[in-house]
């Protein structure tokens, strides 16, 4: 059984189990926490029962990850109570928020990328011997243990660095499976899974939640809450709306509690009258990634790019954008041939590209909102004799925030204080101050709440109709249906088909995929 990893790894006996037998293993009660110009949670309350999974739904800023946060000992709330196992408690550090029994897996991954995963899931609790040195052998042993229990195909000595992004999720679920905890807090985690690996994650939940363990689970995935929620709670605009038990609720019942209206269209592609070929990239390929990639890109059209997890798709994307430079084949734009050896080639070229992973290579976490937006833009047009035209940039950022409804209370704001959807937002702004021909977007809407999804997705087919030729890689199929006049297809680094959106469907795109 996977729940035998629960509280015994590496040791002989049976595994210890959380016995608590209240009503509710965890308790918020009344709880606020303010940042500068901003409430985050307004007298907020939620409680999860010992034994049972329990989605926390809300758009992106609705105070969901500050609640998190604050459960595990990150922030420390202005006013209100926890209570754990029935008795109040002050968690004054992660570390406290561990002992006391809550684990926390992070929508963006917590990670050291030159450690092993052994390392990086015993990290601060390593095994050490009779003179205090670290027993890597045990280490060793325990994590081979921990991963064959939770099947979990990972080489304890492998650098993290070498993984794939669903590994990498993969060893952050074991991390915090081995802390033992009575609360586990899993924060978007499926975003980088293929639908085999997240059939395994469920089977992960639903053996702690038989455990007796509390889960917490944070999703923008209606699928995900119907299959494995036993009830929900949704925050907006950081306040509590409504718990309700996951059965005997539509899907539309439940958008409009989290965004206070309904959303008719998800998916608000409309004909747009396609320009002339922008991009033609023939027998495209990078040595030991991708071979023989083919396609034209016309001005107006929205071409999504689908596969499982490795197929090849995001590599695609950061060749053309010069990050790693073909070995083979032609990139052509506008009819005339381009080696597109750098992103700052690209850029020069009118290209940008919205990348994969927002926290390690989109955001510059220490900068605020503003530097983040004009990194880009200040070769655009904003500066002159090499001197900065500072107020007519930071309009212009403020414009886009504005359109792009990003929430902050100004500019200056760190962008690491902004919720995982504001900081796309304002990724994707960065983007669009460089009025770009083509636009390349790598999963423009993972961890993006309802309401941001359908702002975004407008936003593609405005940008669509100016002109933009727009390249759109997702691992949700409905959104690449929905929203794409093509469809490349890949598997194993190779293109196995292109199709009319309008006549595809989920079970054509799936077949070609994992062909």
């Amino acid at each position: 059984m996977i729940s035998a990893t629960l509280n015994q790894v590496a040791h002989n006996g049976q595994p210890k189990r959380s016995t608590y037998s209240g009503d509710f293993v965890l308790e918020v009660d009344q709880v606020t926490k303010a940042f500068p110009g901003v409430i985050a949670l307004d007298n907020v309350s939620l409680r999860i029962r010992p034994g049972s999974v329990h989605v926390l739904m809300g758009e992106n800023g609705a105070g969901k990850s500050t609640l998190m946060k604050i459960i595990s000992g990150l922030y420390q709330p202005d006013s209100g109570t926890l209570r754990l196992r029935g008795e109040t408690v002050q968690l004054n550090s992660p570390l406290a928020a561990q002992r006391a029994g809550i684990a926390m897996i992070h929508q963006e991954l917590l990670l050291m990328n030159s450690m092993t995963v052994a390392e990086n899931i015993w990290i601060g609790r390593e095994p050490r011997n009779r003179f205090g040195v670290i027993d890597h052998s045990q280490m060793q042993r325990q994590t081979e243990a921990l991963l064959q229990r939770l099947k979990l195909n990972l080489d304890a000595e492998s650098e993290i660095q070498s993984l794939s992004m669903a590994n990498r999720q993969m060893v952050e679920i074991a991390k915090a499976v081995s802390l033992e905890a009575d609360v586990l807090i899993m924060d978007e985690s499926t975003s980088s899974l293929t639908e085999t690996e997240v059939e395994h994650l469920f089977a992960i939940v639903n053996d702690l939640r038989a455990s007796g363990i509390g889960i917490v689970y944070i999703t923008h995935k209606m699928n995900e809450l119907f299959a494995i929620a036993d009830e929900f709670t949704v925050f907006r605009d950081g306040k509590y709306v409504a718990t309700h038990p996951a059965s005997g609720i539509t899907r539309e019942a439940i958008i409009k509690l989290m965004v206070g209206r309904e959303i008719s269209q998800m998916f608000p592609k409309q004909p747009v009258a396609l320009g002339e070929v922008v991009l033609s990239v023939d027998q495209l390929g990078l040595d030991g990634v991708f071979a023989n990639v083919s396609f034209d890109l016309r001005a107006g059209e929205i071409l999504g790019f689908a596969g499982l997890v490795g197929s090849g798709r995001s590599n695609v994307a950061e060749t053309l954008f010069g990050i790693t430079p073909a070995t083979h084949g032609t990139i052509k734009l506008k009819g005339q041939p381009c080696v597109i050896d750098c992103a700052g080639t690209a850029i020069r070229h009118r290209l940008a590209m919205l990348t994969e992973d927002r926290k390690e290579t989109g955001c510059f976490l220490p900068l605020n909102i503003l530097e983040n937006m004009q990194i880009v833009a200040l070769q655009q047009g904003y500066s002159q004799h090499g001197v900065v035209r500072e107020a007519a940039v930071e309009q212009a950022c403020h414009n886009m925030a504005q359109q792009l409804r990003v929430k902050t209370p100004n500019l200056y704001e760190c962008i690491e204080n902004l919720s995982g959807g504001n900081q796309q937002k304002v990724l994707i702004c960065r983007w669009l101050l460089t009025q770009p021909d083509i636009l390349i977007l790598d999963e423009p809407t993972r961890g993006i709440d309802v309401g941001a999804k359908a702002e975004i997705h407008r936003l593609i087919v405005e940008l669509a109709r100016t002109g933009v030729a727009i390249i759109m890689i997702s691992s949700e199929l409905p959104e690449v249906l929905g929203m794409s006049d093509r469809i490349v297809v890949m598997h194993e680094g190779q293109v196995t088909g292109i199709v009319d959106a309008a006549s595809a469907d989920q079970v054509t795109i799936m077949s070609l995929a994992a062909r």
